[in-house]
């Protein structure tokens, strides 16, 4: 059966993007976007913010991790993932993110004027080579 996972959000970081590496040296970046929309709710409108949880690898990863901080406005290209995990109790959890093929840095933050200058583009293609087995659960 053929199919299509593919998802695009726009949104501002919640909060600093988390580096960390894979033990064969991999660069993984989680970030936290938020994306609002208006809700037509009886008379009048209202606000509603979802949270996206993104995945970044390789040098994209590397990049947002120095570029990019809370309030900044990211474009992210990629595919849905669940994986589950246990908690420090004990209980199986699960949790869908997004992961990144191509981030994009758009406008400056709220508070942090324009865009840090970069010699390297600002839209990458996230390596494929990175094996699940890479991936802390």
């Amino acid at each position: 059966m053929a199919g299509v996972n593919k998802v695009i959000v726009v949104g501002n970081l919640g909060q600093d993007p988390e580096v960390r590496y894979s033990q064969s040296g991999m660069a993984i970046c989680s970030m936290s976007v938020a994306v609002g929309e208006r809700i037509k709710e009886g008379d009048g409108w209202k606000e509603h913010t979802e949270w996206v949880r993104v995945v970044a690898f390789g040098k994209p990863a590397e990049n947002a991790g120095e570029y990019l901080k809370k309030g900044r406005q990211v474009y992210v290209e990629g595919r849905l993932r669940q994986s589950s995990y246990k908690d420090k109790e004990g209980n199986e959890k699960r949790k869908t993110e997004v992961n990144a093929d191509t981030l994009v840095f758009l406008g400056g933050g709220r508070d942090d004027g324009p865009a840090p200058k970069s010699k390297r583009p600002a839209k990458e293609k996230a390596d494929d080579g990175f094996m699940d087995d890479d991936l802390p659960l």
